[in-house]
């Protein structure tokens, strides 16, 4: 279970259904404040429902989620985007934005639409953080999948929040932007303290990268600890019903599923 000095973002009962379908069964849990935190587990278990909990974008029917020591529906909404960012699944624009564009977006909690030179220096930053300089007077729809999940990514960053939640942003990329968004969101943690969620399904990304691992099954936690404790062949198989051959190299853990 995570050792944390303090409670900064905590659930508590959490408890979701849809009609008689129950998507999360009274579920808690705290999330390690300056950590990566993974959420895994089968299709169906819950994870992007949580992680919308708790981005505040899908009301619970039962329980609470604080953050930093107040009720997250507490939160005026500009409050609240100053402090926690979220990515979405679906990032679909059909405006014709250019890569400056879209990560201007990030800084509306501070400027209103009106970007002050403070607002533009963040904007610069996060564009430079994500290496997409030679692409900033680009349109987003001359990118390449991998080029714009980056770009919302360049958003996300100069939202300059706290807390940066994300729902499978690796969805549909391949191994090298892959690689790239996860060494990002790394970087994001280790050089400038941020605490980054995301919902992975990809489970060598997830123990190359994560220090901690929340697995769900049938919407219930059914694992919650550092992420070495979790990449385990019998705790691996209990989550997802296959069996796993863990091969150690380098003290980095990875997760071997085929023909066994």
């Amino acid at each position: 279970m995570v050792d944390s000095q303090k409670d900064y973002l905590t659930f508590q009962d959490i408890h979701k259904h849809y009609g008689e379908k129950i998507v999360l069964n009274a579920i808690s849990a705290e999330i390690a404040h300056g950590k990566i935190t993974s959420l895994i587990g089968p299709n169906g278990a819950g994870k992007s429902t949580l992680l919308a909990i708790l981005s505040r974008l899908l009301k619970q029917d039962g329980g609470k989620v604080s953050f930093f020591d107040k009720n997250i529906g507490s939160y005026k909404g500009q409050d609240l985007a100053k402090k926690l960012a979220i990515l979405r699944q679906s990032n679909h624009l059909d405006l014709k934005l250019t890569v400056e564009d879209l990560v201007s977006f990030g800084r509306f909690p501070y400027s209103q639409g009106r970007l002050s030179s403070e607002d533009k220096e963040a904007v610069q930053n996060a564009i430079r953080f994500t290496e997409l300089e030679s692409l900033a007077d680009a349109y987003l729809d001359e990118l390449s999948g991998g080029q714009r999940q980056r770009a919302f990514i360049s958003m996300i960053i100069a939202q300059d929040t706290d807390y940066i939640l994300l729902d499978e942003p690796l969805n549909n990329l391949d191994m090298k932007h892959s690689v790239h968004v996860m060494k990002t969101l790394r970087r994001l943690v280790d050089e400038l303290g941020k605490t980054v969620i995301l919902v992975i399904h990809e489970i060598n990304f997830a123990a190359q990268y994560s220090d901690f691992i929340i697995a769900l099954k049938n919407g219930e936690i059914v694992q919650h600890d550092k992420t070495n404790q979790i990449i385990q062949s019998n705790v691996l198989r209990d989550i997802f019903e296959i069996d796993f051959d863990i091969i150690d190299r380098n003290d980095k853990l990875i997760c071997n599923y085929f023909n066994l």
